[in-house]
């Protein structure tokens, strides 16, 4: 590590120098930067290579600073003697550029003289000189009712203004001892141009949320491709695409009535989905016998577009007024809920807006529910879709036009288990005779109108449930055992761990000699808060035990559910419970007792992440039942869990995870979160409000987005045939056009078949996920949060 000796450089001006000319700047505050006054400055593994300031291309004089290639490369400004009063003051103030032709992450720290801190990053751009502004108090977008911030460096009264929009922690504004600047762990030096320092009268961060919509929901301060201008632009490019989307459909190469392939292998036709290994390769089957490959979109429904307006109107420049028809568009709803997906949330209930309603009426005139349905359909058809995924309208159960797949979401007064990584709430504990009873009231409202019903691709067992995570925190891989120890015996599972424990050592002595601990009495691991031992080389008997609780326990949970589920629904698949945040112990129980595993995979390639020597071991079929790629230059400002640069990125990304997907013979399915974008002032839910979708909120496609899409899902056969020595389909069969009604259905065979492994669970993203997330969904997850953060409905 270079290393630079810290030196104390006293400065008229900070970074620049006693008699040379100030470029305009706001104005500060407090007078402590003028030309007579001074500052202290400090630098670690950085310096000021010049005595002299330079003039930037648009004619500012600045001054230059090196971060060196270091660990924590920093510049720290401090008074000459006591400390800075910034009571009147709202915000910090610099005047810096990035002196390179690429983006840095800034660290910015100001501390108080009680120990107080904020802290910030700032992601700096490349080009001309901006006036960075951090609040001196905590601020977020959740604060605004959103996940993501509207995008800065922002131009206001023809100046450039660089506002942070994410701090943390508390300060006591009126003793202010120090300012902050550094890098984390730069591998070569960055240099950045410095100006004026002081404090602000006004931070702008209700300035930059101000008017940011227009009346069709967009947002008002860029343009972009596409960008709809009026009613008349709508109703054009609905015509022109119905006329694209019929060319389309009539394109499609020969399938089964169920989506599956024609011309290449054929299997057993059993009446309902079902999965079959062949020659090394997994495969879905159709109802008729074809292979199929699930290629879903997650959350395809007009419920999830709306956005509280309640208190923060000034946000939207042209709501309706009351007696105008599209003010039939309002509603009111409460989206508070305790969990982390909601954690510091405002603006989460009354008065919202459904501007993606308002825009399908002005395109036709009105909202036709069966119209919509069928013009969703003929879409996802035409861009090579075959399965409408998770938190998706009901309406499509019924269409008998494409496989669907329904969420089994568990509610009830059961208890529930915190890990740490509860986006959606906390673990159910399966061992509780309360989570039987409502698993089972579950899965029988689930399967009553849908048991014999061969469109029916499975059941996904919740979503993104809390289970844990990898890497080598002992307490992140065994979050579930850890949780479960810290509660009163009152819990069930607590009960279950602590027999299992007594069963094996019989008494303290046993377990105090196993563990390396010394427990004066057994009632003391009964109490709530017991803190158990960490794993260690010394004491292996720690671990045993950590990961036999926790393949006992996702044994019952995901048995619970799939014994019910033979009972109720016993022609459909368990497709695993959408495991975001998992273990192993969860995924081999998935695996026994569910037919496929499922993942929600934010990654540029499906396998990043995954365990995929377990996997292989279990040979269990595999889903990824949500991935996405979102950028931030359509108008939401969330680029979502997987973030690209730009609009034309998103395509190439989609055809590459896809390919991978292809490469690997146990996934069988592939599902894209989601259908629409998200509202760029936060959905209902949890306020995500990324570009994610297909379809944006004026309800027109994102064309060369979904052309790439169609490209990729309609090559799929082919890349994943050609191994397998398998025909591709023939020319002819290729210009066939797809059956729009499905043949009878076969009659369901009468013996059961066993339950085949599944996944793990998460929360709809609407709802569970907010969208837990799907529909209210959704990670899902800044992510995200684990897909936290995917969010989804």
């Amino acid at each position: 590590m270079l290393s630079t000796p810290k030196r104390p450089l006293v400065l008229a001006i900070l970074l620049g120098m006693s008699g040379i000319p100030l470029a305009a700047q706001a104005e500060t505050l407090f007078n402590f930067v003028r030309p007579l006054d001074s500052v202290q400055v400090t630098t670690q593994d950085a310096n000021l290579p010049s005595v002299t300031a330079e003039t930037t291309a648009n004619g500012e004089i600045l001054r230059r600073l090196t971060f060196n290639a270091a660990e924590k490369p920093s510049l720290r400004l401090t008074p000459q003697s006591g400390s800075w009063d910034w009571s009147k003051a709202e915000a910090m103030s610099l005047r810096i550029q990035s002196a390179q032709d690429w983006a840095i992450t800034l660290d910015v720290a100001i501390e108080s003289t009680d120990g107080k801190v904020l802290t910030t990053q700032v992601a700096l751009p490349a080009g001309p000189a901006q006036t960075l502004l951090i609040p001196l108090a905590s601020t977020s977008p959740n604060a605004h009712g959103m996940r993501a911030a509207p995008p800065v460096p922002w131009t206001r009264d023809g100046k450039r203004w660089l506002p942070a929009t994410l701090v943390n922690g508390e300060l006591d504004r009126s003793k202010v001892a120090s300012v902050t600047l550094s890098l984390n762990q730069p591998n070569a030096a960055q240099n950045v141009l410095l100006g004026r320092f002081g404090a602000e009268e006004e931070d702008q961060q209700e300035a930059l949320y101000d008017g940011l919509m227009d009346a069709y929901g967009q947002y008002t301060r860029v343009d972009w491709p596409g960008k709809v201008k009026s009613d008349e632009q709508l109703k054009k490019a609905a015509e022109e695409e119905a006329k694209q989307l019929a060319g389309w459909i009539a394109k499609l190469p020969a399938q089964d009535a169920y989506g599956g392939w024609l011309g290449g292998e054929t299997f057993e036709a059993s009446g309902f989905f079902r999965t079959e290994k062949r020659n090394g390769r997994w495969f879905l089957v159709t109802p008729e016998g074809h292979p199929f490959f699930s290629l879903g979109v997650n959350a395809v429904t007009p419920g999830l577009s709306q956005t509280y307006v309640e208190g923060r109107e000034a946000m939207f420049k042209s709501l309706p007024k009351e007696n105008e028809p599209l003010a039939t568009h309002f509603g009111k709803g409460d989206d508070r809920a305790e969990t982390d997906a909601n954690k510091g949330r405002a603006f989460n209930q009354g008065r919202w807006y459904d501007f993606y309603g308002a825009n399908i009426e002005r395109t036709y005139g009105g909202n036709d529910p069966e119209r919509w349905k069928n013009q969703s359909l003929d879409r996802l058809k035409a861009w090579g879709f075959n399965t409408v995924g998770n938190w998706s309208d009901p309406a499509f159960n019924t269409s008998q036009r494409m496989p669907y797949t329904l969420p089994l979401s568990i509610h009830g007064d059961f208890s529930t288990i915190k890990t740490g990584f509860d986006w959606w709430g906390g673990m159910p504990d399966p061992f509780d005779p309360r989570f039987a009873m409502a698993a089972e009231r579950a899965i029988a409202i689930a399967a009553r109108d849908h048991r014999d019903d061969p469109w029916l691709l499975g059941y996904f067992a919740d979503n993104e449930l809390a289970w844990g995570g990898h890497g080598e925190d002992p307490k992140a891989r065994y979050a579930l055992a850890y949780g479960t120890l810290r509660l009163t015996t009152d819990v069930a599972a607590k009960r279950a761990f602590l027999k299992q424990l007594r069963d094996k050592y019989r008494n303290q002595e046993g377990l105090s000699k196993a563990w390396g601990i010394e427990l004066q009495a057994w009632e003391l691991m009964e109490d709530p808060g017991f803190e158990p031992p960490l794993p260690n080389p010394e004491h292996p008997a720690i671990e045993e035990d950590f990961k036999r609780f926790q393949r006992f326990y996702a044994d019952t949970y995901f048995k619970t559910i799939a014994d019910s589920m033979k009972w109720h629904a016993p022609n459909h698949m368990l497709l695993g419970g959408r495991f975001a945040a998992t273990v192993p112990e969860a995924v081999e129980a998935c695996a026994q007792y569910c037919d496929v595993i499922s993942f929600n995979r934010y990654t540029r390639e499906p396998q990043h992440g995954l365990d995929m020597d377990l996997l292989r071991r279990l040979d269990k079929p595999l889903m990824l039942t949500e991935f996405h790629f979102g950028s931030r230059d359509r108008g939401p400002f969330w680029g979502g869990v997987s973030e690209v640069y730009k609009e034309e990125e998103r395509g190439p990304a989609y055809a590459h995870y896809l390919k991978k997907a292809a490469e690997e013979p146990l996934i069988v399915g592939a599902h894209w979160f989601q259908y629409l974008d998200q509202p760029a002032t936060g959905r209902l839910l949890d306020g995500e409000n990324g570009h994610l979708g297909l379809v944006g909120i004026t309800d027109r496609p994102w064309q060369g987005f979904v052309e790439a899409v169609r490209k990729a899902n309609l090559g799929l056969a082919a890349d994943i045939n050609k191994p397998q020595g398998a025909k591709a389909p023939s020319k002819e069969q290729s210009k066939a056009p797809a059956k729009e009604q499905p043949k009878e259905a076969a009659k369901p065979a009468v013996e059961e078949k066993p339950a085949e492994p599944a996944k793990d669970a998460e929360q709809p993203k609407d709802e569970a996920e907010a969208p837990a997330q799907a529909p209210e969904t959704e990670t899902p997850a800044e992510p995200s949060a684990p897909a936290e953060e995917a969010g989804k409905p």
